[in-house]
């Protein structure tokens, strides 16, 4: 409630803009009057001081003085009400809280505590970098050096760093960037094409904070995931969420490649490629890879909203045997040339689900086993094969020199037959100037069963794979 001379019960003095003749501030051609004074009060100190300051800025500057007022009577009593109206009037009401925020706490990830994504950005922004390379580029008759950029994260304290292949291919200089702006020249230690995955090193730096590794296959759908990488090569360590939209895809790449993926709608743009995807706890299960996109242009796509990361269990195998030895070692090889899905067509041919064997490599173990262009492969020992991506990770599962059983369809009934993985093959490659490394390459061009070559660089190698043909483009990122 407001006095006759405009103070209300807290000793503020209410301004009134209404236009009254019989106002004395209204009055043209006159000097404004001494205001009167509030009932005295007993002194508050500093703030008391600071509030008729802001009062008497009130009077000379009209409204600016009052929004000055209001903020700052909001900015010492959290959660007061303001009013900017007449005297009487309900008027407009501004409400302000300007309590500080609670702190992140910076912890690790221990699989059983999940963590916010402020959590989780404060605890492991340290364990992701920045990868920036020269490579030389071809393009007709003329070479030129391009720059490029990716993500990657550290994986132990001695300096390795797990990125994607296709971020450091060719690359004649490759420089990594820690989240504190220092930046080393990173050595190639391995890298390996057919899963997309390389290992880095930097050396002379100590204090390096790794990531946490988790488990892929506990992933549902529905989880919240979130990934931290240098989004257009220009936006360092920026992170962004979403979650687990499904796992088990099989993606056919633009290369024809088809891979084992986790599809999220986390925003992963150019320069994001080679980061980690975090779970719920906090924990990498994946390295962010490739988007949708359905232009036939990776920087222009029009679909949102579905990229696609590789499960950490796919490649841990891989990484730690190129930090251990350099080369990939005791790889399964079965010899089986552009499998498709059989899904999506079992029920219109009385096909059984399960992956189609469009031809197979002459001398191979599957050719040894019994294995023909045409077979459907339905089970290996006792797991039910549905798809591509789990073809491969149950082979996977295997070390070369393994013996399984495998199932197949063939015209109409189910035939057993044996097999024993071979072992990949490994060769040593000169890879970006970074000296003679021991790389995995798929083998030069290979002669099949079915007569002719399958060129492992030329998508499907000339073979008509009629479950591959979609509208879509698969764009490594």
């Amino acid at each position: 409630m407001n006095d006759q001379n405009g103070f209300d019960s807290n000793g503020v003095y209410h301004f009134n803009y209404a236009s009254q003749p019989s106002d004395p501030w209204e009055r043209p051609g006159q000097p404004s009057p001494t205001p009167p004074q509030p009932p005295k009060k007993k002194k508050k100190g500093g703030a008391a001081k600071a509030v008729a300051l802001v009062l008497c800025c009130a009077l000379a500057g009209g409204g600016a003085g009052v929004g000055g007022a209001a903020l700052y009577s909001s900015l010492s009593d959290p959660g007061r009400q303001d009013s900017l109206s007449a005297p009487g009037d309900e008027g407009s009401v501004i409400h302000r809280n300007d309590t500080d925020p609670a702190p992140v706490q910076v912890k690790k990830a221990d699989g059983l505590t999940p963590m916010t994504l402020a959590e989780i950005n404060a605890a492991y922004a340290d364990s992701s970098v920045c990868i920036s390379v020269q490579a030389m580029v071809q393009q007709g008759y003329y070479q030129y050096e391009a720059a490029g950029a990716g993500s990657g994260f550290i994986i132990s304290q001695d300096g390795y760093i797990v990125t994607n292949y296709h971020v450091i291919d060719g690359a004649t200089a490759i420089k990594v960037t820690l989240n504190s702006g220092e930046s080393y020249d990173a050595k190639f230690v391995g890298g390996e094409e057919l899963n997309d995955v390389a290992v880095l090193k930097i050396d002379g730096v100590s204090g390096l904070k790794p990531v946490v590794l988790g488990d892929s296959d506990d992933l549902v759908v529905g989880e919240q995931v979130c990934t931290i990488g240098n989004a257009l090569g220009t936006l360092s360590f920026s992170l962004t969420s979403g979650y687990v939209s499904a796992t088990g895809r099989s993606v056919t790449m633009s290369d024809g490649t088809v891979m084992n993926m986790i599809q999220t709608n986390c925003t992963i743009n150019s320069g994001n490629s080679g980061g980690p995807l975090f779970d719920s706890y906090g924990r990498v299960v994946g390295i962010t890879s490739a988007k949708l996109s359905n232009n036939g242009d990776s920087r222009e796509a029009a679909i949102e909203g579905i990229g696609f990361a590789i499960p950490i269990n796919d490649v841990l195998g891989i990484v730690t045997d190129f930090m251990k030895y350099g080369y990939v070692t005791g790889r399964p090889y079965m010899g089986i040339l552009n499998p498709s899905d059989t899904a999506d067509y079992a029920q219109r041919f009385g096909w059984p689900v399960g992956v189609y064997v469009n031809d197979v490599e002459e001398g191979s173990c599957a050719e040894a086993a019994g294995i023909r262009r045409g077979d459907i492969i339905t089970k290996i020992d006792d797991t039910e094969i549905t798809g591509v991506s789990q073809l491969t990770s149950v082979k996977n599962s295997y070390r070369a020199g393994d013996t399984v059983k495998v199932e197949v369809y063939r015209s109409g009934e189910s035939i057993t037959l044996t097999l024993t993985f071979d072992e990949q093959q490994n060769s040593a490659q000169t890879s970006g100037g970074q000296g003679d490394q021991n790389v995995y390459r798929d083998p030069a061009p290979r002669q099949t069963s079915s007569g002719g070559y399958y060129d492992p660089y030329g998508g499907n190698g000339g073979y008509y794979d009629p479950f591959s043909e979609f509208p879509w483009s698969y764009f490594f990122r």
